[in-house]
C-alpha cells in the first residue's frame, strides 16, 4: 500500500467513526488524559509500527501476514510514533510502577514482579488530582503484591476511582454483581481460571473494561478528566471471544527468520527455549479486539466533543517475542520483547504523523506527560521530560540518543545501554555484547570486537557508569558487572 492510498484509507477510516480532528493551533489549558496500555504487546502487530520497518523486519511471520489496525494508526497518523521506546525493564510490575512514577525500579521498590510498591511513591495521577482533575483506572495494575485478582486496591495512588482496578492475573471473562466486579469464569469447584467461559462483547475483559472507560468519561465529560485503561490483553493465555477466535485462521504462519538461529555463541540472556509456538492467529486476534475498542473511545470522545480536548498515549508494559530468536514472552534485551508502543495523539500538536527515533523508557513518560498538559510536579522524577519534542519532533537531533534497559532482580540479571541503534548489554554470566540494529536488525551478531566500535562502545559505558552512579544502579555494584564496565568505560 503506497503512502497515498495508505492516508486515504486512515481518512475514511475517521470518517467512519466520526473522528477527523478539528486542527487547533494551542493546548487546551486544562487538556484531558487518556492512557491506553496493554500487556505484552508484540509492536509488529500494529500498522503504524510496520510502516516504519523494512518488509523482512515488518512481516516476520510471513510476508504480508498481518493484523488490520485503523484505530491505533488514526492515533499515529494523527499524533506522533515513537519507534524507540522501552520498557525500563521487560516485565510487568517494573516497567508499570517506573510508567506511573517516573522512577526506575530500585526507586519505586518494583526490581521484579508481584511485590507493592513504596508507599510514598507519587503517580503522574497524584499530580493530576491535585490539579483538579477527575482521576480513575481500570483493568491490571500488578503494583499491590501478590493479590490475585484483588479488586480496588485500598492505595490508589491518585486514581481516585479504582473499582474496576485488579491487581494481577490476565482473566477473559468480567462480571459485575452487586458486590462489584468479579471474574466470570468459574471451574468445577467455583475457582475462578482464565476460561473464555462464553465471554461476549459485554464480558470479555477487553470490551468490558472498554465499557467501564466510556461510562467514566460520560460521568465526567464536564470536567478535565485523567483515566488510563489497562487490557491484560494480548498477553496470554492466547484465547479471545469470538468473532476473533477465527478470524486470522486462514493465515499460514512462518518461523521467523530467528527462530532457526544457531546454538553457537548465544548469550544467557538470549537462550533458546522450548516448546515455542509459530502460530499467531489467536494473539492476532487480540490486538484486533483490542485496535477495535481503541475505536469506541475515539468515537464516543468524537460524539462528546471531547476528541480535540483530550491527549490519548497508546503503549504497552513491554513486548512479546511471539517465537522470535525460537523465544516466548519478554524478559530480555531483544527488540520484540523490550521496545514497545508508544503513541501521543493530541488535536493541538502542529507536526502529525511523525516519527521519533530517539531512544526513550517507561520512566520518561511520567515526567513528559506532567509537562505537556502544562502542570509542574514539586517531587522530584529521574525520567527525561520530552514534551519539547513531541511539540517540535523535527528537531530530534539535538536531543541525547540514550536510555537504559535491565532484566529484574529474579531473572538472570543483564543492564543495556541503549539508543536507536545501538545495544551495548553487560551480564554477569556473559561477554559484554554490542548489537547493531542497523547492520544486523536480527540482532544475532555481536560486534564488541569490531576495532571501528571502540568509540561507540567507549561513549555507551561511560553513559551507563554516568547512569550508574545518579541513580544507585544495584546491577553494578559487586556483581561482576562493574567489572566490564569499567573496562569498556577505558576501551
Amino acid at each position: 500500500m503506497n503512502r497515498i492510498t495508505y492516508l486515504l484509507y486512515l481518512f475514511f477510516v475517521a470518517l467512519t467513526i466520526g473522528c477527523v480532528p478539528n486542527k487547533t493551533t494551542e493546548v487546551p489549558e486544562k487538556p484531558n488524559l487518556l492512557v491506553i496500555m496493554t500487556d505484552e504487546h508484540n509492536f509488529r502487530t500494529l500498522g503504524c509500527y510496520r510502516d516504519v520497518l523494512p518488509p523482512k523486519q515488518a512481516y516476520v511471520w510471513g510476508e504480508g501476514l498481518q493484523v488490520e489496525t485503523p484505530h491505533i494508526d488514526f492515533l499515529a497518523a494523527e499524533g506522533i510514533l515513537l519507534s524507540k521506546f522501552y520498557a525500563v525493564s521487560p516485565v510487568c510490575s517494573p516497567s508499570r510502577g517506573s510508567f506511573v512514577s517516573g522512577l526506575y525500579p530500585q526507586q519505586t521498590g518494583v526490581p521484579t514482579n508481584d511485590v507493592p510498591m513504596h508507599d510514598h511513591i507519587v503517580t503522574f495521577a497524584h499530580v493530576l488530582k491535585e490539579a483538579g482533575y477527575a482521576t480513575g483506572y481500570a483493568g491490571k495494575w500488578h503494583l499491590d503484591g501478590t493479590g490475585k485478582p484483588q479488586w480496588a486496591p485500598a492505595r490508589k495512588f491518585g486514581f481516585t476511582d479504582n473499582r474496576y482496578m485488579f491487581n494481577r492475573g490476565h482473566w477473559k471473562k468480567f462480571v459485575d454483581t452487586q458486590h462489584g466486579p468479579e471474574v466470570g469464569a468459574r471451574g468445577r469447584n467455583g475457582e475462578i481460571n482464565y476460561n473464555l467461559s462464553g465471554a461476549d462483547e459485554k464480558s470479555y475483559a477487553t470490551d468490558f473494561l472498554t465499557d467501564k472507560t466510556i461510562e467514566f468519561i460520560s460521568k465526567n465529560k464536564d470536567v478535565p478528566f485523567c483515566y488510563m485503561v489497562s487490557y491484560p490483553d494480548p498477553h496470554g493465555p492466547d484465547q479471545v471471544r469470538p468473532p476473533y477466535d477465527t478470524m486470522y485462521n486462514h493465515l499460514s504462519f512462518r518461523a521467523p527468520a530467528t527462530y532457526n538461529k544457531s546454538n553457537e555463541n548465544i548469550p544467557s540472556w538470549a537462550a533458546k527455549q522450548k516448546n515455542v509456538a509459530i502460530d499467531q492467529s489467536q494473539y492476532f486476534g487480540m490486538v484486533k479486539c483490542i485496535d477495535d475498542n481503541v475505536g469506541r473511545l475515539i468515537g464516543h470522545l468524537k460524539q462528546n466533543g471531547l476528541l480535540d480536548n483530550t491527549i490519548i498515549v497508546f503503549t504497552s508494559d513491554h513486548g512479546d517475542l511471539r517465537a522470535e530468536h525460537h523465544r516466548q514472552n519478554k524478559g530480555v534485551p531483544l527488540e520484540a520483547s523490550a521496545k514497545v508502543p508508544f503513541i501521543v495523539y493530541s488535536a493541538s500538536l502542529k507536526q502529525k504523523g511523525e516519527n521519533i527515533s530517539v531512544a526513550f523508557n517507561s520512566v520518561d513518560f511520567a515526567p513528559t506527560i506532567i509537562s505537556l498538559m502544562g502542570l509542574s510536579d514539586k517531587h522530584e522524577m529521574a525520567g527525561v521530560d520530552f514534551s519539547e519534542l513531541l511539540i517540535t519532533p523535527d528537531k530530534q537531533a539535538g536531543w541525547q540518543d540514550f536510555t537504559v534497559v535491565k532484566s529484574t532482580n529474579k531473572n538472570a540479571k543483564w543492564i543495556a545501554a541503549v539508543t536507536s541503534r545501538y545495544k551495548l548489554i553487560l551480564s554477569g554470566k556473559d561477554r559484554p555484547w554490542l548489537l547493531d540494529l542497523e547492520m544486523n536488525p536480527e540482532e544475532t551478531v555481536n560486534y564488541i570486537d569490531h576495532p571501528a566500535n571502540k568509540k561507540i562502545v567507549n561513549d555507551l559505558a561511560d553513559k551507563l557508569r554516568n547512569y550508574a552512579e545518579k541513580h544507585h544502579e544495584p546491577f553494578l555494584q559487586n556483581t561482576g558487572m562493574e567489572n566490564d564496565l569499567s573496562e569498556l568505560c577505558a576501551y
